[in-house]
């Protein structure tokens, strides 16, 4: 990937929603929760708490989708990142 964030943002894989519970039935693709959880790809210079590689929880309305190769990345200010697991 070659999109670099700038100062305080973070670049983010978004992952795919379950598709199936874990019980083990299978979700129908209109019942699937947009997820609020990502992979971060990359940090800008100015990102103190969150580094490379960390799963995120994200503001899901404050964020920049972006489409690059067909995968889906988010732009996400470091505020706007509610927790890391």
């Amino acid at each position: 990937m070659s999109l670099k964030p700038l100062k305080d943002r973070i670049v983010a894989k978004v992952e795919k929603p379950a598709e199936k519970t874990s019980s083990g039935l299978l979700l129908p693709s209109d019942s699937k929760e947009k997820p609020a959880f990502a992979i971060v790809e990359s940090v800008g210079a100015e990102v103190k708490e969150i580094k490379k590689g960390d799963r995120i929880i994200y503001k899901e309305y404050s964020t920049t989708p972006v489409k690059i190769d067909g995968e889906e990345y988010l732009i996400v200010e470091e505020k706007d990142v509610l927790a890391t697991l």
